[in-house]
């Protein structure tokens, strides 16, 4: 066995082990995360789950079936590595190709969601609440038009803080007797929520949400889409340095034969003979 032989049996057991700690934390993802879905959640997204469930797990399999194939040098274990991962990342392939042309899509089948709950004052409980969050964790306020869209009942979540009016555009909605604060209280109804006039020293984000929303689904997208590439081209070298290795395992190498003799060298019938005359 060559040099490079071991040289790129080593790349190809360290490529197999990072395949292998990838699909696990992957599959400890996905077991984790599958508790957060809700129900009805859970049976629409159900196919694609079980998927990445068994690519996650076969991706495993079949680490671990290259780093034993490499070590004790079994050419079906390797054979059946290069064939399953060339599969695994055909599929990828295809699937980051979708995922790129259904970016734009879910953009405007997102849009169209939340333009559904315009006007927001006559939104129901649940849409309310995801605007609360929405407005929350991006420092935004409405959707389209800013604060304007809550009418005269503008939700806390919009007020912005002194810390926040360095960092974040926060306009003053202007005149305090028709503006109102709403605080929201899950223990009561509607009805028994407390409100209360806009200080005019107060101040609310002055960005609307959605354009910010959209963004942000955008970058994530494209950011899963750059990880399942760089995920398949790890697959794409460990598939190349296992076919490397197949071709190794067939070459033969030719090793001169050795001939030992047990009749004396040459020199010493040439010194008897010198000695005889």
């Amino acid at each position: 066995m060559g040099r490079i032989h071991i040289c790129v049996k080593r790349a190809f057991i360290f490529v197999c082990v990072l395949i292998g700690i990838i699909s696990t934390l992957l599959l400890a993802i996905t077991l984790f995360g599958h508790g957060y879905f809700h129900q009805s959640e859970e049976i629409e997204i159900l196919p694609g789950i079980a998927i990445l469930y068994v690519i996650e797990a076969a991706t495993l399999v079949l680490s671990i079936l290259g780093v034993y194939g490499a070590r004790k040098e079994k050419k079906w274990t390797v054979v059946l590595f290069s064939v399953g991962m060339s599969l695994a990342s055909l599929y990828l392939f295809v699937e980051c190709v979708n995922g790129y042309q259904s970016k734009h899509e879910l953009e405007e089948l997102t849009r169209e969601e939340h333009l559904a709950m315009m006007p927001l004052s006559g939104a129901n409980q649940t849409d309310l609440e995801e605007l609360y969050n929405m407005q929350t964790n991006f420092k935004c306020c409405g959707l389209v038009q800013g604060y304007q869209d809550w009418g005269t009942d503008i939700p806390l979540s919009c007020l912005c803080s002194d810390e926040d009016s360095t960092d974040f555009k926060c306009v003053a909605p202007g005149n305090n007797t028709r503006s109102v604060i709403h605080y929201p209280n899950s223990h009561m109804s509607e009805d028994d929520d407390h409100k209360a006039l806009m200080d005019e020293h107060m101040l609310v984000y002055k960005e609307p949400c959605l354009p910010i929303f959209i963004s942000f689904m955008g970058y994530a997208i494209s950011l899963m889409i750059g990880t399942l590439v760089a995920l398949n081209a790890l697959w794409d070298i460990g598939v190349a340095l296992a076919i490397t290795i197949l071709c190794q395992m067939r070459r033969k190498f030719d090793v001169p034969p050795v001939i030992f003799t047990s009749q004396p060298p040459q020199y010493r019938e040439l010194c008897d003979t010198a000695e005889s005359v």
